[in-house]
């Protein structure tokens, strides 16, 4: 029997140890039997280390190795030596040495496993949902280990830089109020009055702004948000993230930090390629040339405006949108001439889905102003078609996508989506690069059809440009906020703003919100009341640490980088998750459960 504790970790060992007596830990990750030889490929976290048991040298320990079985945790004991020339295994940094074993001591031992850990290429055919159900044995392989270790050096990194810079890490709660003014809260019952419920935070944006009020100047947290909404392959409902605010500064203050904590995880953690400084669009700039306020700059391909063309050409119905106030735009497809009528016809089946009433195209197959195949060729004279070709830039071999429609958001969304695909189809989408951007001067609300009234952009505490403050009541759409985004890869990265730190500008922001004064004392009354006693300026912003860890592993689905992720409708297969509660606790809770008609 051996003292079973370990001496040292499996994958730090090298040429360097030759001749040590070390005690191992950890758990068998394949054994292979070669008559008078066992070889235990042996694993930790840290790594493989090749154990050979030999017949020769130790009898005994033969039959013992052989019992052993994938996943037993075990202690061994011997020396470290080096491999046999030709046998060492360049794929592991302990690949020149091995551990002659003379003792083995099984800890405890594993039931067949539900998924192969040692084979990778298996493990990409195991249902998700399993793996997620079984998450501390996918967290055993390598692969998800090295993701949980890059989130631990992210966050350390994010820490020290903001602490370097005079931040203060401050924890805020976790039961709420509940300020239902984006996504669905998730609510908490509070048994000692029926009726009445804390909510878990969205993020913790009133806090950190309260902290503004009360001097701290410069606070972070790391923080877990939850938000009852719809998923998506880069949102979960309860998430992670950096939470900045600053006093005294203008929005260029807040952007330099951001970028400063955003480049230094991605520099120190990562070999892709990145633009230092991050580029910058207004949200206007953004939906003008990429149809969204989320641009995937890895690849150009910006739309092009076609209207003014539009209105001089023979077509009624372009005529017809130009003059309700819509646009005709078109995106290229770089060698997409070549393209067959049924490939054509797929990627107007493909705008369809996304609103599109069709897609016109133009194949230009040479670099004679008058070489191209169109049908909008009948509309057009050939000198405009010449200029519609200059303008799309485009060369022999490439298809000019056209889209109109009298809504501008349709032509928008589907020339987005549209240019998204082309860069698909073109291997445009470079893996290797992180393109940053930050959009700024979002609108202040957006119009709801549905509901026929004025929503927050971004959120409700969000200052309006100084210039534009005017148009509040008057011209709500005019208005452009102290807002921004930051981009990586056509995904939001971060979000954030200046605030509002006046409470009669906060009042008149509310109140466009369509939030009665009755209504604002009733949900916001302790963040108006703390305006009133010398709230600074202040700004700051928040950023996705879960989607920046998926950018940096190239990981398409957000559940990969979390330790234990919900599956779809929030489900937990772990846990079995959400579950029913016994009668008696909803009775002490004051609840009854109604069941949904179906």
């Amino acid at each position: 029997m051996i003292h079973w504790q370990r001496t040292v970790t499996c994958g730090v060992l090298t040429e360097a140890n030759i001749g040590q007596q070390v005690v191992l830990n950890g758990w068998v990750h394949k054994l292979r039997t070669f008559g008078d030889l066992v070889f235990i490929d042996l694993r930790d976290r840290t790594g493989l280390v090749q154990v050979v048991v030999d017949k020769q040298h130790n009898p005994e320990l033969v039959p013992i190795a052989n019992a052993l079985r994938s996943e037993f945790v075990v202690a061994i004991s011997g020396a470290v030596a080096a491999r046999q020339p030709g046998t060492e295994n360049s794929k592991l940094s302990t690949g020149s040495i091995e551990v002659a074993a003379n003792e083995i001591e099984t800890l405890n031992t594993a039931k067949s496993l539900p998924f192969p850990l040692s084979d990778e290429e298996q493990m990409t055919q195991v249902d998700e949902t399993l793996r997620v159900k079984y998450r501390y044995l996918d967290l055993r392989r390598s692969r998800m280990y090295q993701m949980l270790q890059m989130r631990h050096r992210a966050v350390k990194i994010l820490r020290d830089i903001l602490d370097a810079e005079g931040f203060l890490e401050i924890e805020t709660p976790i039961f709420t109020k509940s300020t239902p003014e984006g996504a669905r809260d998730y609510l908490v019952p509070y048994r000692l009055q029926p009726g009445h419920f804390y909510a878990l935070p969205q993020s913790p944006q009133q806090y950190k702004q309260l902290l503004m009020v009360a001097g701290v100047d410069r606070y972070f947290q790391i923080a877990r948000c939850f938000r009852d909404e719809a998923q998506r392959s880069d949102r979960q409902p309860e998430f992670t993230q950096l939470d900045v605010e600053m006093s005294f500064v203008t929005q260029e203050d807040v952007l330099a930090i951001a970028e400063k904590v955003t480049a230094g995880v991605v520099k120190q953690l990562s070999d892709k390629q990145m633009e230092h400084p991050f580029p910058r669009l207004t949200y206007d700039e953004s939906m003008s040339l990429y149809g969204n306020d989320k641009p995937d700059l890895r690849f150009g391909l910006t739309l092009k405006d076609l209207s003014d063309l539009a209105v001089q050409s023979s077509f009624a119905l372009f005529q017809s949108v130009v003059e309700a106030g819509g646009q005709v735009k078109a995106v290229l497809f770089p060698g997409g001439a070549s393209l067959s009528r049924k490939e054509v016809d797929e990627l107007g089946a493909f705008c369809k889905e996304f609103g599109a009433g069709g897609l016109a195209t133009i194949a230009v197959n040479g670099a004679g102003p008058s070489d191209f195949k169109s049908p909008l060729s009948k509309f057009f004279t050939a000198e405009q078609m010449a200029e519609i070709v200059q303008k799309c830039e485009a060369g022999p071999g490439d298809l000019i996508c056209v889209i109109a429609d009298a809504k501008r958001a349709v032509v928008a969304n589907v020339l987005s989506r549209l240019r998204l695909e082309i860069g698909r189809r073109c291997n445009l989408r470079d893996p290797s690069r992180l393109a940053f951007c930050f959009v700024t001067d979002f609108p202040l609300v957006q119009w709801n059809e549905d509901e026929q009234r004025w929503d927050a952009e971004h959120h409700p505490f969000t200052m309006p440009r100084p210039e534009h403050m005017e148009y509040l009541e008057t011209d709500p759409g005019k208005v452009r906020a102290l807002c921004y985004d930051l981009v990586c890869n056509g995904q939001e990265s971060a979000s954030g703003s200046i605030r509002i730190h006046r409470a009669d500008i906060q009042a008149r922001v509310f109140g466009l919100l369509g939030i009665d004064a009755e209504r604002q004392q009733e949900r916001f009354g302790h963040i108006l009341e703390a305006f009133s006693y010398g709230a600074p300026p202040h700004g700051g912003f928040a950023s996705g640490i879960d989607r920046l860890i998926m950018n940096l592993l190239d990981e398409p689905n957000i559940r990969e980088v979390i330790a234990f992720p919900k599956m779809g409708l929030g489900y937990d297969p772990l846990m079995d998750a959400p579950s029913t509660v016994d009668a008696d606790q909803l009775r002490e809770l004051g609840l009854t459960i109604t069941k949904k008609a179906k």
